[in-house]
Order: C-alpha cells, then structure tokens, then sequence
C-alpha cells in the first residue's frame, strides 16, 4: 500500500513538472519573439561595428535559433512525459528521461559557450550617426525603418541629442518617429512652434547601450531558462524513481527465493508414498488370499 501511495505521489509531480515544461517554454518563445524585433532594428543601425558584435553576444543564448528549437522540442517531450506518466510505460518514460538529459546538455553548454561579457563603451555609440546621413534615401529604405521603429520604441530622437538629424543630414527638422505624438509634419510644427513635442530628454544612444548591456526581458529569460534547468533534474530524479518502482512491480520472481523453495506435497502428488487415508488396506490384503481359498473348499464340498 505504501509504494502505490509512493507511485501515485510521483507521477502527480511530474504532472506538475510537466505543466511548468509548457508554461516556460512558451513563456520563453513569446519574450523571445517579443525581443527578436527589437534586436533586429538595433543590429541593423550597429552593422560592422563593436555595437554589433556586444549585441550579438549578449541575446544570442536567448534568440539563438537552437534555443527556438530546443523550447519547441521541450513542449514535445513534456507531452511524451506526461503520456508516460499516465500510462506508466516504462518505454515511453525511459525515453522522457533520455530527452530531459539531451536538453539539459544542449543547455548547459550553450550557457557556459555564450557566457561573456560584452566589450563595450559609451563612447561607441557616436559611431552610430555614421548611419543617419543614409536616412531617407531610396535605396535605405530598411535603414529608415529601422530608425523610426527605434525611436518610436524607445522614444528618443537622435544619437545624443535630436540636434543630431540637424547636423548629420541635410534635413531642416527631425523625422516624424521624433514626436511624441505621431503624425505627419508633426516635427516641422514642432521644432517651428513646439519643441516639447519632440523627444528631447535622451538620445537614442544611451539607450541603445543600456539595451546592449541588459534588459528586463533578457533577466526574465535567463531566469525562466536557469528554471528549466533546475526543473529538469527535478523530473529527471523523479522520473528514474519512478522507472524503478514501476520495474519493481513488474519484476517476475526470483526461482532461488527462499519463498520459492517452500513447497507442500499432498498425498496425491507422490503415487509412491502409502496414503495414510485408508489405514485398514494392508490388513484387506492379507486377508485376500485366506478367503480365496476359503471359497475354493466349498465349491469342492458341494
């Protein structure tokens, strides 16, 4: 009674362990997806400089396209193990178990592969105005976009300050993704008019460096992904628990037991030994001959 009490606790667990595999994978791929655009932009204003190679090198454990898919991977192996978990197969378990230790390794080399810190000051970011005498041209257009979405999000205008539009490029005010309120001509009105439309605080510099060096979302994803981890062990324990006492239960018996050994005969599996049920029998047939005989002499008298 005890280890079925044992067996229905541990699969209650990996049910539990499992429903956390979906939940942090899929929160993983969403905050992934989500950091993905923005990174984009930013590789595309850092091309070919050292902007570049720190951005790369600080988000790409978390939007590298093996950690896509080891997450995807993850949904389908807590499917298999939760199958296993019900069904108690032993196969199908065995085979959870081999997936959870291939993920994790895959995982633990990824993180200890990627693990550095990125080379970077605040002084590169002028490099970036290099980029804004391109902005407008026909042939830039993936260049324009990726400054006004950048702006846009980040709600700054500029490298360091909006003045930098103003001076790098021909234009006579800044882009429209300056203005706090978007909509076309706003930043003509308002550098004419209204200066306090524009973005005006920060540049886009700034924050471009504190986006290289870290992020809220890049915190959450490094902690959701250390979760996994620890997760993975916990059910990979679990899981060879299990496997054990399932095989227990399953176990054919040993012949050389002691309880195998212990075995009973009846009278009627030995046909040699004397039966001691009809006690009279050897007297009946020592008596056999004498009334044979007996009824011999009467036949030869009558």
């Amino acid at each position: 009674m005890a280890r079925e009490d044992s067996v229905k606790c541990l699969r209650c667990l990996l049910y539990a362990l499992n429903f956390l595999f979906w939940l942090m994978a899929l929160c993983v791929l969403g905050v992934s997806a989500c950091l993905r655009d923005h990174l984009n932009n930013v590789l595309t204003l850092t091309a070919d400089t050292r902007l570049e190679e720190a951005a790369v090198l600080t988000y790409s454990p978390v939007v590298h396209p093996v950690v896509i898919a080891v997450c995807c991977f993850l949904i389908i192996v807590a499917m298999v193990g939760y199958c296993g978990t019900l069904k108690c197969s032993l196969l199908l378990l065995s085979w959870y178990f081999g997936s959870l230790m291939v993920i994790f390794c895959v995982e633990l080399a990824s993180g200890v592969w990627t693990y550095d810190e990125p080379m970077v000051q605040r002084s590169d970011m002028i490099s970036l105005k290099s980029r804004m005498p391109h902005f407008g041209l026909q042939r830039y257009q993936w260049l324009t976009h990726a400054w006004n979405s950048l702006q846009t999000e980040l709600k700054c205008c500029g490298v360091i300050y909006f003045t930098d539009w103003l001076e790098m490029t021909e234009m006579e005010w800044p882009p429209d993704s300056c203005c706090s309120n978007q909509y076309p001509g706003c930043a003509r009105n308002a550098h004419y008019h209204d200066l306090s439309d524009l973005y005006q605080e920060q540049g886009c510099g700034p924050k471009i460096y504190s986006f290289i060096r870290g992020t809220k979302q890049l915190q959450v994803l490094r902690f959701l992904g250390v979760s996994i981890g620890v997760a993975q062990i916990l059910a990979m324990t679990l899981t060879v628990t299990l496997l054990w006492a399932l095989y227990y239960d399953h176990k054919p018996p040993d012949p050389a037991s002691p309880d195998s050994l212990v075995h009973t005969h009846s009278p009627a599996e030995d046909p040699l030994k004397p039966s001691h049920s009809h006690p009279r029998a050897p007297e009946a047939w020592a008596n056999a001959p004498a009334n044979g005989h007996t009824q011999f002499e009467m036949e030869q008298l009558s």
